[in-house]
């Protein structure tokens, strides 16, 4: 599967924008992990999706669960991209109840933009799980 075009956090708003109209490049980290570019041990796979523990957790279990398609952000969805979305959501439930977080419960996020905290510019869910969780988040 080719990897689609990419874009990679970097440090400023303006690099941000630069690399986000760049026609396909390699600079997406989870686009990267995606292919096996980078090596990380991944929690599941499979042709569409791909699920890897976050190197920065925020609960006993933390795994970040992203389409191998590459989408930038929320904002760039668009009716293409129902069928592999709904595919990830479906997969981070089927990766809950593998990690038998389904019991005690769990919270699924999507970050969008800096302002929330979306630090790779790749659509990615957190599955969160292992301790209580406050509402309202933040």
């Amino acid at each position: 599967m080719a990897v689609q075009a990419c874009l990679h956090w970097r440090d400023t708003s303006a690099e941000r924008r630069i690399i986000s109209s760049m026609p396909a490049n390699d600079r997406c980290l989870f686009c990267r992990i995606a292919s096996g570019e980078i090596a990380t041990k991944k929690i599941f796979e499979d042709d569409q999706v791909v699920a890897f523990n976050d190197i920065n957790p925020q609960a006993p279990t933390h795994v970040l669960v992203i389409p191998r398609k590459h989408i930038a952000s929320l904002d760039d969805l668009n009716e293409e991209d129902a069928a592999i979305i709904g595919t990830t959501l479906v997969r981070v439930s089927e990766i809950a109840r593998t990690l038998k977080l389904n019991g005690e419960g769990y919270r699924v996020v999507a970050n969008h933009g800096e302002d929330a905290g979306q630090t790779v510019f790749h659509i990615h869910f957190h599955l969160l799980g292992g301790r209580n969780f406050s509402w309202p988040p933040g």
